[in-house]
């Protein structure tokens, strides 16, 4: 089998739509019904909601857990409105930054071994993490996964999340898109 991924010169919001695109495509081609998206601000799920308007595909959107910042990045507005078009805002616990709560490292360790294939990497997996861990996606369920590197979309893939009491059953099937990495 021969796939092809889409790598970007940069990492970055200048991605995002490119990165959407390719994951509602990706979503439409192969049945799948659900995009599990991180969003920190609203404005890349303000996006999304508006490609998938139409379709089957339900977004589950993550911004960063509440208490990340003092206040929440996230637009609140938006939440009824995604909610009305049949998408789910979840916020949880970020399971890669959970050293102070269990006592251990392991939790960075593995964030940083994710990282050295990209930022936009360790996030479509924790997001992932956090969509099964709350019921969102069924541990048998292929999803497409979307992230990014500071602001915006520019990592996406196609996984089989699990919880993370099961981390060891997430797989990851196949990359759409992510920057290069120099």
């Amino acid at each position: 089998m021969q796939g092809e991924i889409t790598y970007f010169e940069q990492t970055g919001q200048q991605n995002t739509e490119e990165t959407l695109k390719l994951a509602v495509a990706a979503a439409q081609e192969r049945g799948l019904s659900t995009i599990v998206l991180a969003s920190t601000t609203g404005a890349t799920a303000r996006r999304a909601a508006e490609m998938v308007r139409g379709t089957e595909i339900t977004l589950v959107v993550v911004p960063h857990q509440f208490g990340w910042k003092d206040e929440p990045e996230f637009d609140m507005s938006l939440v009824p409105q995604l909610q009305e078009e049949g998408h789910i805002f979840h916020a949880a616990t970020m399971p890669f930054h959970t050293n102070q709560f269990h006592g251990t490292d392991s939790p960075s360790a593995m964030a940083n071994v994710l990282r050295t294939l990209g930022q936009g990497t360790k996030v479509c997996i924790e997001v992932g993490l956090m969509a099964a861990d709350a019921g969102h996606v069924t541990q048998d369920e292929e999803c497409v996964l979307v992230s990014g590197t500071g602001r915006g979309a520019d990592t996406a893939m196609i996984a089989t999340a699990a919880p993370t009491m099961r981390l060891g059953e997430f797989r990851v099937h196949e990359i759409l898109c992510k920057p290069l990495l120099r």
